[in-house]
C-alpha cells in the first residue's frame, strides 16, 4: 500500500463482552515510527482548529471520543473524512493542508506524529503552502 495520500485505514479491534480494545504499533497498523502524541479535547461547539500543514511530518489522527471532520486538501482540492470511530485512524502525509471542524461534544482526537515538535516544520499560510506545492 502507498502512503502517499490521505487514506483512512483500520485499526485492530478486539471484542470482548467486558469492552473492545484496539491497538496502534509503529509501522505496523501505522507507516510510520511514532516520535509524538498529542491529543485534541474540550473544542467549543462551532469552533474550527485553523489550518496548516508540514513540511516532513506524517500524522495519524484517531477519534478516540464523539466525531469531528478533517478537511484535507492537497493544493488542488478538499477531501472531507468524517471521524466517529476509535477503530479508524486517517494518514495524513506531509506537505498536506489540514483543519479540524464540526466537534461533537466530549469528543477527543489523538494525533500520532512522525516527528518530535517542530516549529519550523509548520506552514500556517495558505498561501505559502500552495507555493511550496507547486514547486515540489
Amino acid at each position: 500500500m502507498a502512503f502517499d495520500q490521505p487514506q483512512i485505514l483500520n485499526l485492530p479491534k478486539i471484542y470482548d463482552s467486558r469492552g473492545n480494545l484496539s491497538f496502534i504499533e509503529s509501522y505496523a497498523q501505522v507507516p510510520f515510527a511514532i516520535a509524538r502524541a498529542y491529543w485534541i479535547y474540550d473544542v467549543p461547539g462551532g469552533q474550527v482548529r485553523n489550518g496548516h500543514a508540514f513540511r516532513t511530518q506524517q500524522e495519524f489522527i484517531i477519534a478516540l471520543s464523539g466525531s469531528f471532520d478533517v478537511v484535507l486538501d492537497d493544493g488542488i482540492q478538499e477531501t472531507r473524512f468524517h471521524m466517529s470511530r476509535s477503530y479508524f485512524g486517517l494518514f495524513v502525509p506531509p506537505m498536506t493542508w489540514r483543519r479540524m471542524d464540526n466537534f461533537s461534544t466530549n469528543s477527543i482526537a489523538l494525533v500520532l506524529s512522525s516527528t518530535p515538535y517542530d516549529a519550523d516544520d509548520y506552514i500556517e499560510d495558505y498561501d505559502e503552502f500552495k507555493k511550496a506545492k507547486s514547486n515540489e
